[in-house]
């Protein structure tokens, strides 16, 4: 079977991104919170293979340190996501009447809400923080899944199999995890690459914003705001986080778009 071009592209990239987290966190060239005052925004050299910023830290070593905390918070988020979306939407489409639209107009008032604006909600009321920021992006993406899982469930409830389930004494759970969850996996494993991407690009944002991860753990989006005051002097730094962030949000659009055409391909 031939695989889809963007997934094998998409693959890659996100294989990029894992593999440099996982060697992150056993090995970096330098350590990443580690300050060399006289090295300061130094360009490309040997020692500093991406330079240093404006604090004398090595770029390549907080690279790496950020995509743990980029894949961390894009699990996390995925997670919560899914653990609240998913059993809204079954509630949603195997209980109809009063209890779908309750669950239905709560998904409306979140999908109004975005994931930054949640987030400085949250961070009015909490410290900002990367727990903060996860269960803001988390919840601001509940929506989704609620949606697409209510969307099949009302498909799989007017299926003759689901009413001689019924029929026979079947619990709205049971036809919830037999019936109604293998007929979505597929919608919801797209769905759930696509939520990744949004979830690095909203953390990325956040941490842009100083709501995000707080200082001294990398984070492409705050080294990104730090480069800013310093794009005359060293307009590498900005490059190489948004670099960054780039390649792991289009890895993954293009997963969830290969991973779409394989799992329901188009005649």
């Amino acid at each position: 079977m031939k695989l889809p071009p963007t997934l094998l592209v998409g693959g890659l990239l996100v294989g990029l991104v894992v593999l440099t987290a996982l060697v992150s966190v056993v090995w970096t060239p330098v350590d990443p919170t580690h300050v060399e005052v006289g090295d300061r925004l130094k360009g490309p050299m040997p020692g500093y293979l991406l330079g240093t910023d404006q604090v004398g830290r090595d770029e390549l070593s907080r690279l790496m340190a950020g995509a743990t905390n980029t894949l961390i918070i894009g699990i996390v988020t995925v997670v919560i996501a899914l653990g609240i979306g998913v059993p809204l939407g079954g509630v949603a489409a195997l209980y109809r009447g009063r209890l779908e639209d309750a669950t239905m107009r709560l998904s409306d008032v979140l999908l109004a809400f975005p994931a930054i604006l949640l987030a400085i909600l949250f961070a009015a009321v909490f410290q900002p923080s990367r727990l903060t920021a996860m269960a803001a992006i988390g919840i601001a993406l509940v929506p989704v899944f609620a949606r697409v899982v209510r969307g099949a469930g009302l498909q799989v409830m007017q299926q003759d199999y689901v009413t001689i389930v019924r029929t026979y004494g079947g619990t709205r759970v049971w036809i919830f995890v037999r019936h109604l969850l293998p007929n979505v996996s597929s919608v919801l494993i797209v769905q759930a690459t696509v939520a990744f991407a949004v979830a690095i690009l909203a953390e990325a944002a956040l941490s842009y914003l100083g709501l995000g991860t707080p200082p001294p753990t990398p984070s492409w989006g705050r080294m990104l705001s730090e480069s800013q005051t310093f794009l005359n002097q060293a307009p590498l730094l900005a490059v190489w986080p948004g670099v960054a962030i780039a390649l792991a949000v289009l890895g993954f659009n293009l997963l969830g778009d290969g991973l779409r055409d394989l799992l329901d391909p188009k005649p």
